[in-house]
């Protein structure tokens, strides 16, 4: 079982910037690919972007593409999102998972991920 939390979600002018953490438990981080999602207001959940067990491989979403960063620190068991140019439809609860496939599975709308985080909440203001 892995147990995962993030943090770094708050208030952002549009155009700011953000960092979110996802910290995670257990011995097998190093193991596991790793997903942000994000759920907006009336939306389904949709994927924003993922990072292989070793960090060689990431996948993003169309709509974040040069603007969002994902890696990872495995000796702090440890996955970040940078976002930058944050625009108002990135107004969303984001949510951190994990796989324990370590690579990227794109054939699933959850990207075969098996644990979720609770979620933060990111709010860019125009």
């Amino acid at each position: 079982q892995v147990q995962l939390v993030e943090s770094g979600g708050g208030l952002v002018q549009a155009g700011g910037s953000l960092r979110l953490s996802c910290a995670a438990s257990g011995r097998t981080f190093s193991s596991y690919a790793m997903g942000w999602f994000r759920q907006a207001p009336g939306k389904e959940r949709e994927f924003v972007s993922a990072i292989n067990y070793n960090g060689g491989s990431t996948a993003y979403a169309d709509s974040v593409k040069g603007r969002f960063t994902i890696s990872r620190d495995n000796a702090k068991n440890t996955v970040y999102l940078q976002m930058n140019s944050l625009e108002p439809k990135d107004t969303a609860v984001y949510y951190c998972a994990a796989s324990r496939f370590g690579a990227i599975v794109t054939k699933t709308p959850s990207y075969g991920m098996d644990y979720w985080g609770k979620g933060t909440l990111v709010t860019a203001s125009s």
